[in-house]
């Protein structure tokens, strides 16, 4: 095989994304040859974007069935990507997910179970793994640059959306049609990164969730989550879609230092001697250890879903190893649903890993009541942003 043939599944606003960066080049070795939606109106649109020759589907059997595809790309709504990747899996088709890698723990967990069975790759669309900070974050954390982990705190409320975006869909902001709000929707790159970056998962959580306080939505848009881990260290993540102008602010403490990473600068404050250390032996009583702030050279890349898409064209041809795994979407899943399920528990602590069929039962509940709204379904914005996707950022920091 000298390139992958791929297929996208989904074809609204983030597949067409998909579809026109492997058309127009941007992934090398890689050629679209489908598309699959059952909305003839969103593969007309993605048609129009494309100036390669692609066979239309209206279900991925189908697609799969004609063996048109080497590798396909899930863009669906949230709660058919498990089904749309194991039908993948199963036919020897590699498969890159969107985020998230589902709803539910329990269908995530079913997931990966034919994940291990079958020799497909498996990709999940962490894009912001590719980021150099986030990576330089991980790696300094990785190697003891901050000593012993104290606390993790991130601010994410840089999310602002209008009541159109909400009203753009009928599926939108329902616990129907997309199974939660922020979390669910802005926030998978985060809530991935949050235990990604730092090394470790919370062991328990208790969160305060808002629930269409700032829009007309049944799900939640406002966040405030308190996190503990077992090693002693805790942490807070706070985030929405009705704060403007928002924050991302992402720091992680810990005794010999802290990483603090927000307006696309990442900066490490280096102390002389670990905290800990100088607390029991310092013979003063209000002094504190001399501090260094370095801004980390990192290798300037961050190419973002262009970055997944690549490496996994690369690794179906057998030239590199898999960057990220799709396996590794469950821990997204796990603390997300967490977070919901305290929120639902007004605030209770919840452990993880969190309870399987507690969780599906309780979010079952608000399906069953669960309010579709009027939405214009064939919306697709006419301008794509493409973004840091194909900007490499080339100054070293």
């Amino acid at each position: 095989m000298k390139e992958v043939r791929y297929g996208i599944v989904g074809t609204g606003n983030q597949g067409t994304y998909y579809a026109v960066a492997i058309d127009s080049g941007k992934v090398p070795n890689a050629v679209l040859t489908a598309v699959c939606d059952s909305n003839p109106v969103k593969t007309d649109a993605v048609l129009k974007k494309v100036n390669a020759k692609v066979a239309v589907y209206r279900d991925i059997d189908q697609m799969i069935a004609d063996k048109v595809c080497d590798a396909i790309i899930v863009a669906t709504p949230h709660y058919i990507h498990p089904e749309m990747v194991i039908k993948c899996l199963e036919n020897g088709v590699h498969v890159i997910s969107d985020k998230p890698a589902g709803v539910y723990t329990k269908q995530v967990k079913e997931m990966n179970v034919v994940a291990k069975k079958h020799n497909a790759l498996f990709g999940m669309m962490f894009n912001q793994r590719a980021n150099c900070l986030y990576r330089k974050m991980r790696e300094i954390i990785a190697e003891g640059g901050i000593g012993t982990l104290q606390r993790v705190n991130w601010i994410i409320t840089d999310w602002f959306r209008t009541q159109n975006y909400y009203d753009s869909g009928s599926w939108r902001a329902t616990w129907k049609g997309e199974g939660g709000g922020v979390l669910i929707n802005q926030c998978p790159h985060q809530i991935d990164l949050v235990s990604w970056v730092v090394g470790e998962m919370p062991s328990s959580v208790n969160a305060f969730c808002k629930y269409g306080k700032w829009h007309d939505v049944e799900v939640e848009d406002e966040v405030t989550a308190y996190f503990e881990y077992a090693s002693g260290a805790s942490g807070v993540f706070i985030t929405t879609t009705g704060e403007a102008p928002g924050t991302n602010r992402f720091e992680v403490s810990g005794t010999k230092g802290k990483l603090l990473c927000e307006k696309d600068k990442l900066y490490y404050y280096k102390n002389e001697i670990d905290s800990q250390t100088f607390c029991k032996t310092s013979k003063e009583s209000f002094a504190k250890p001399n501090c260094e702030v370095i801004e980390p050279e990192t290798d300037g890349e961050n190419l973002q879903h262009v970055r997944i898409m690549r490496n996994f064209t690369e690794a179906i041809l057998g030239k590199e190893s898999l960057f990220v795994e799709g396996t590794d979407g469950i821990n997204g899943v796990e603390l997300m649903n967490a977070i919901e399920l305290s929120g639902w528990k007004g605030g209770a602590r919840v452990t993880l890993p969190v309870n399987d069929d507690e969780y599906y039962a309780e979010l079952m509940k608000k399906v069953a009541v669960s309010r579709y709204k009027e939405g214009n379904d064939n919306a697709i914005e006419d301008k794509l942003n493409f973004g840091t996707g194909f900007t490499e950022v080339k100054n070293g920091k």
